[in-house]
């Protein structure tokens, strides 16, 4: 265990191709020229405690070198959302958005911009608008918001469907979302049991103790599209390289932007 815990530590900390601490940009904060640490190394700890049975480097989208901003908290994939926000937001006068279990960096950042419309949900969350059961969201009428943002949730909720067919039904038609879970690169087909409560197993198979399935990157883009959402997938030729580096994105990494 300590070699192989050893061996992660070179690969995020002695990196030849690592960039000086002080040479990223925070697209969510706006800070210029910050720090970006590393995933913290607990996650390693616990993954090779419990025999986590995937290779965790063929996630599709994560910077395990420069994870989080050190000026604001974001995560690499929240400077990823907030590219993409940024140049949306610029496009729509006035937009109502809903965002699933926030993020407090992105959810600042989004507030900073007087055209939207802030509307927060979860079910366990204390610092939210709305407690809700996003199976179920009762509040909200049809067509009631013009964008959503669902970040690494649903590979918490038992009936993933009915979730997205929930998030479907509050969007209004032409409305967008951002709609996120980790994708295992090297699996064919998701692997789940929503029925397992076990922390061991959940580490093995999942790779964190609240994680009750793995997305394979098809069938994940099924469910979605199987709900009535069309799915665009944007990459590092969207956003550019240049855009990546500087903001300490993974070129691996993709967003996940979905059309009702």
């Amino acid at each position: 265990m300590i070699d192989k815990l050893r061996a992660i530590k070179r690969v995020l900390f002695e990196s030849e191709n690592n960039r000086k601490k002080g040479d990223f940009d925070c697209p969510v904060c706006e800070s210029k020229n910050v720090e970006m640490t590393p995933l913290p190394m607990h996650y390693f700890v616990e993954m090779q405690k419990y025999g986590f049975i995937h290779n965790i480097f063929y996630t599709e989208t994560i910077n395990f070198q420069h994870y989080c901003c050190s000026v604001c908290g974001a995560s690499d994939r929240d400077r990823l959302y907030a590219l993409y926000l940024n140049e949306y937001f610029k496009k729509i006068s006035s937009i109502s958005l809903l965002d699933i279990a926030p993020a407090e960096a992105l959810k600042s950042f989004i507030k900073r911009h007087t055209n939207v419309t802030y509307r927060s949900m979860d079910l366990y969350m204390d610092n939210v608008d709305d407690k809700m059961d996003i199976t179920n969201m009762e509040l909200y009428k049809d067509g009631q918001f013009d964008f959503f943002i669902c970040s690494h949730v649903l590979e918490h909720i038992p009936d993933d469907i009915k979730a997205m067919q929930e998030i479907y039904r509050v969007l209004k038609k032409g409305g967008r979302g951002i709609c996120m879970v980790p994708i295992n690169l090297l699996i064919q087909n998701t692997i789940e049991d929503p029925s397992c409560t076990d922390i061991a197993e959940r580490w093995k198979y999942y790779g964190q103790d609240d994680h009750i399935r793995a997305y394979a990157k098809t069938e994940y883009i099924g469910r979605l599209q199987s709900v009535g959402f069309k799915v665009e997938l944007l990459d590092i030729h969207f956003f550019g390289n240049e855009s990546f580096t500087k903001n300490a994105i993974f070129p691996t990494s993709v967003l996940y932007t979905v059309s009702k």
